[in-house]
């Protein structure tokens, strides 16, 4: 029976021997060397103060001791424009008496407030948190273990794996220790560390329930901000959740999930629950994708994600007899992109993938875990089943637009997409009226979509007239106002059409 579940919910809030990893990171300031911990292949036991060897099944001590310093508590804060009319609203009964004219009239911006958790990933401040934790927020105060609060800023995020890299003016800072995710298995003991509820420093554990759970929470919201329709593999957000039943609440997100070694294998992203809090299971964001995506981050401004440039499709025995296919396990390549990888490396329409690089593929989940974590020019050998037959495939991959250079952040997002908005210019009716109170002109919202605009609570109609104080008359002008906005904070001015007079000014971090 197929459990209804009411929400898959983004959860956030309105030592053993180690090798020292290093990579050469690029900033404003020149090259500078981020140290990543990492745990090798085989690591030293340790014992516990209960004389037991640390990951010892059942006791998680030592995994909260190492681990617990690591974990930051994150408080975001953004200005939001009140929904249209305002709250709280005038009961309808107050109106009945006194008319419309007792409708609640549009406040101005209110300050908002949420709150998640945080890793710190490098003694020198860099922390990786869920992109949902800081999204749109201009104020950023990060609590560590030690109770001090410092200000934090925004050094990169990634919508399409929910993952976000902030830094701390701080140095000297306990770094967690990167695991190895991809040999995590099912039934291990694994502990959560974070802040929920605003309760900081809080410690449960469970098992690791499944790997490579693809839920499709990251990809609807990708979609209602991106308009992406998934279709085809570049459209796809990157999901391959390890699931865990150890307790995760709202305010747990960006938290840690490690291994009884007190080793990063995860960051704590979504529940699955009926009611907005833990009700069994819980999903976390592989250690492996969290290294690639923040080292390329703070490296390069943008992740750079390698594809194979395929759309695809999961197989079951229904599908392998609807696709006339031998096998029913698998990635099945329906279509190929403009300037296809896969294509060009002789991959055919009705391949089966089964394997990248002697690594087994089951399903979407698995394979874009696989693919994701390689470059735009890195090579991949990729196995797929062709009428029964196996055949091995060199693949080098490229980049979402079919070559293989490195892209930057300001080629990699679009300012004015993350605002979520249809826009378009005043007609000839609209310029005349708005003249009489002494508007030139703007830019009105025709469609609301999700994303920035729809967090700072601007609904359909609003008109802006105003970026950043210069007036913009054309959604060229908009655009061109935007434009090399990315990561910065921007003002918006403007009124709904039909009162011009209350002038609206709200603003947030693109």
């Amino acid at each position: 029976m197929k459990t209804n579940w009411k929400a898959i919910a983004l959860v956030g809030v309105l030592s053993s021997a180690t090798t020292i990893a290093g990579f050469k990171l690029l900033d404003s300031d020149g090259e500078r060397d981020v140290i990543f911990k990492e745990s090798p292949a085989e690591t030293l036991s340790r014992f516990t103060s209960t004389g037991l060897p640390a990951g010892t099944p059942g006791d998680f001590t030592y995994a909260a001791e190492v681990a617990t310093p690591t974990v930051v508590h994150i408080k975001s804060s953004m200005v939001r424009q009140a929904a249209r009319g305002g709250q709280p609203q005038v009961p309808d009964f107050f109106r009945e008496f006194f008319g419309d004219e007792m409708r609640a009239q549009p406040r101005g911006p209110q300050r908002a407030e949420a709150s998640g958790s945080g890793v710190i990933i490098s003694a020198d401040g860099y922390i990786v948190t869920n992109n949902h934790v800081v999204e749109g927020s201009d104020q950023l105060e990060v609590s560590l273990y030690n109770k001090s609060k410092i200000p934090a800023k925004v050094i990169g995020t990634d919508p399409s794996t929910d993952i976000a890299v902030i830094k701390v003016d701080r140095k000297d800072l306990p770094a967690v220790i990167f695991g190895n995710s991809d040999a995590v298995k099912v039934g291990e003991w694994v502990v959560a560390v974070g802040n929920p509820f605003n309760l900081e420093s809080t410690v449960t554990a469970g098992i690791v329930s499944a790997k490579g759970r693809g839920l499709g929470i990251i990809s609807q919201e990708y979609a209602r901000k991106y308009g992406n329709s998934g279709d085809f593999e570049g459209d796809s957000p990157l999901e391959s959740f390890i699931q865990t039943d150890a307790v995760v609440n709202p305010g747990n997100s960006g938290g840690a999930l490690v291994n009884l070694r007190g080793e990063l294998v995860g960051i704590n992203t979504a529940i699955a629950s009926p009611t907005g809090s833990f009700a069994g299971y819980a999903f976390a964001v592989p250690a492996s994708i969290v290294k690639k995506v923040s080292s390329d981050i703070i490296k390069y401004g943008a992740v750079q994600r390698g594809y194979l440039g395929i759309a695809l499709d999961d197989l079951d025995s229904r599908k392998a007899e609807e696709y006339g296919v031998k096998i029913s396990e698998g990635v099945y390549v329906r279509d190929f992109t403009d300037n296809s990888a896969a294509k060009a490396a002789g991959i055919a329409k009705g391949d089966v993938i089964v394997r990248v690089d002697d690594i087994p593929v089951g399903t979407i989940p698995q394979l874009q875990q696989a693919i994701g974590l390689h470059r735009p020019g890195d090579k991949v050998t990729v196995t797929v089943n062709r009428n029964g037959q196996v055949k091995d495939l060199n693949v080098t991959l490229r980049n979402r637009t079919g070559g293989s250079d490195v892209i930057r952040r300001e080629e990699s997002t679009s300012a004015v997409s993350t605002l979520g908005a249809l826009f378009g210019n005043l007609n000839d009716q609209e310029v005349q009226r708005l003249s009489r109170y002494n508007v030139a002109g703007g830019v009105k919202i025709t469609a609301i979509e999700g994303g920035k605009l729809a967090r700072a609570g601007v609904e359909e109609g609003f008109i802006i007239t105003k970026v950043n104080g210069k007036a913009v008359r054309s959604v060229k002008e908009l655009e061109q106002a935007l434009s090399g906005k990315t990561d910065t904070m921007v003002q918006f001015e403007g009124f709904y059409i039909d009162a011009p007079r209350d002038v609206f000014t709200f603003g947030f971090r693109l």
